[in-house]
Order: structure tokens, then sequence, then C-alpha cells
């Protein structure tokens, strides 16, 4: 068994919008407890209905989404505007005021579980990270992973790359494992290509992902033991 800590614990409000980092989180079946709980939904015609990511528009990581610091968020999110405006998401102007930002006609949509691979967990680590900047020449910021657990451990960089089913993390009362649909190491889309503000596209890091680690970075994992996970907890893996 390896042993470790929980470096950083990372929620995303609303699927596609900048989030926060926690202090404590619960994770059960949901996965991490409000995290990519809300949406936004292109309504162009020949989208209508469709989650809108930043795959189809980065200006998505132009506006933030927050709870505050608690582990089992009970309220929605507040949003906030580049320009630093904050809504909250009840406001009957808010779609409006995104579809003005964003230049796309959207509508909000509320709902557990809107994980890409559904209500799942994702985990990276710092050596992997590290690892991945030397590679590259340059910080890797881990905000472009948009994880949700990160965490240092005295495992080799990259031997979550290898993972199977069963493999299995346990974090404060929480345990997750390798299990079911979509498990496993992840494999990244373009996202992390963009930084975290969605400013400028760094092409060579999904380039360099593609081409030394088949386009993996971070693991999959399913919580098998609900509970709440906080900074500095120890972690053990096997």
């Amino acid at each position: 068994m390896a042993r470790g800590t929980v470096s950083e614990l990372t929620r995303w409000p609303v699927k596609s919008l900048r989030g926060e980092p926690v202090r404590t989180a619960r994770f059960d079946h949901r996965g991490m407890a409000g995290d990519r709980a809300y949406a936004l939904r292109d309504e162009r015609p020949t989208r209508a209905g469709n989650v809108l990511t930043v795959r189809q528009n980065p200006d998505l990581l132009g506006w933030s989404a927050a709870y505050g610091d608690t582990a089992d968020p009970a309220e929605p999110p507040q949003l906030r505007a580049p320009d630093g405006t904050t809504w909250t998401w009840e406001d009957p102007k808010l779609p409006d005021a995104l579809t003005d930002s964003l230049g796309i006609p959207l509508s909000l949509h509320a709902a557990d579980g809107q994980q890409d691979r559904g209500p799942t967990v994702l985990v990276t680590f710092e050596a992997s990270r590290a690892a991945l900047g030397e590679e590259l020449g340059a910080e890797v910021d881990l905000r472009r992973f948009r994880t949700n657990l990160h965490i240092t451990t005295d495992l080799p960089a990259f031997a979550e790359e290898q993972w199977e089913p069963g493999a299995t993390i346990t974090a404060g009362e929480v345990e997750l494992t390798v299990t079911g649909d979509h498990a496993g190491p992840c494999i990244r889309c373009a996202v992390p290509s963009w930084d975290a503000e969605g400013r400028e596209r760094w092409r060579d890091l999904q380039t360099h992902l593609i081409g030394h680690h088949d386009n993996k970075f971070g693991v999959i994992m399913r919580v098998a033991k609900p509970g709440e996970i906080s900074r500095g907890d120890a972690v053990g893996v096997r």
C-alpha cells in the first residue's frame, strides 16, 4: 500500500465554469457533493438541449461558480461574471446575462451527477503533475484538469496510468475505487489545453499527453464508502 496526504480539494459547481477550492467535502452517490450539479444548456436550433461545455465555447472559463466553503452545499451557487458582477443562480436575468456574454442562447439546468462519466470523482497526483511539467519544460496549472481530489503520495509519477478495476484509495472517511463504466485512467479531451480562464490555448500540452501518455492524466473513480475528506487527511492507495 502506498501512503500520502490530500493536497487539494476542488469543486466545480457549474459544468465548464471555473470552480472553487474547499477545505472539506462530502463524497457519496453524487461523487463530490455539489460537483457539476448545475449546467448550461445550449438552445441553438441545431444543439437544443445539449449541455454547453468549454469544447464549444472556451469563454465559459471567464465565469466562475462557488457555494462557499461548505462540505455539502444546501443552496445553489453564485456565479461571477468576467466583469466581476455576482449573480445568484435563481436570478431570472442570469440566462440573458450569460447569453450576452457567451453569444449563445442558453437555459439553466440543475441535476446531480452531470459529470462527463456520471457521478464520479477525478483524482490526480502531485508526482504526475510535477513530472508532466518537467517533460514539457513549463509549470502545469492543476486547474486545467478540473480535478476533484489531488493527492501527494510515494507512488512514482504516472503510476495511475496502469490502474485497473479494483484499485482503491482511502482518504479521510471515504473509500474510492475504480469500478463501473468509464472508470479508470482518465482519457483527456481538449479542455486541459485551455488555461484556467480560457484566454490562451496550449496545444502542445494535449499533443504531449497523446504522444507520451496515451492521452491519460488522472483517474476516474467512484465512491465505495461515503463520508468527508479534508485537506491534509491521510491517504492510502491499494
